[in-house]
């Protein structure tokens, strides 16, 4: 009898994955199942790349710093893309900060890179803002979470 109960929970529960599955996006107009991650997913990814660019800045470590510049980019990039509500105009006005950065990076100019970081900041506020998503607020990250990763440069192995 305990076995019934438990097979008759575990396909309940299965169903209900279904449909939360359905309800995320996750599922394409053409029936078939396609994995589509969760905008909050990708704004996360997004978020964690900003921090690391700060700090790879920061210590100066360039090369890190332009690779998490091309991942930040690339998230924003994703997103649009995934996500039709966003509009273009909310991924084509972070262009020129993240230009900016990638010129900065490219100087090798921390000054530069610090003051268009606190830009790029402002630009993820007001696309939250534009999406009504205010309470969304970003700021210039003031302590480093990361603490399994080493962010000035290194020698080479």
């Amino acid at each position: 009898m305990k076995l019934r109960g438990y097979i008759a929970a575990l396909l309940m529960a299965c169903s209900l994955t279904s449909l939360a599955v359905a309800q995320s996006g996750t599922m394409r107009a053409t029936g078939s199942a396609k994995y589509v991650p969760q905008l909050g997913d990708l704004m996360n990814s997004i978020q964690t790349r900003h921090i690391k660019l700060l700090f790879a800045g920061k210590a100066q470590n360039w090369g890190l710093a332009a690779y998490e510049l091309g991942q930040l980019k690339a998230g924003l990039v994703e997103a649009a893309v995934m996500y039709e509500g966003i509009p273009v105009s909310n991924v084509t006005t972070m262009t020129a900060p993240i230009q900016s950065i990638d010129e900065a990076i490219a100087a090798k100019d921390g000054r530069r890179f610090a003051k268009l970081f606190s830009e790029l900041t402002a630009g993820c506020n007001g696309c939250h803002q534009s999406m009504d998503r205010g309470y969304i607020v970003m700021r210039v990250p003031t302590e480093q979470p990361f603490s399994n990763q080493v962010f000035p440069p290194q020698g080479k192995p």
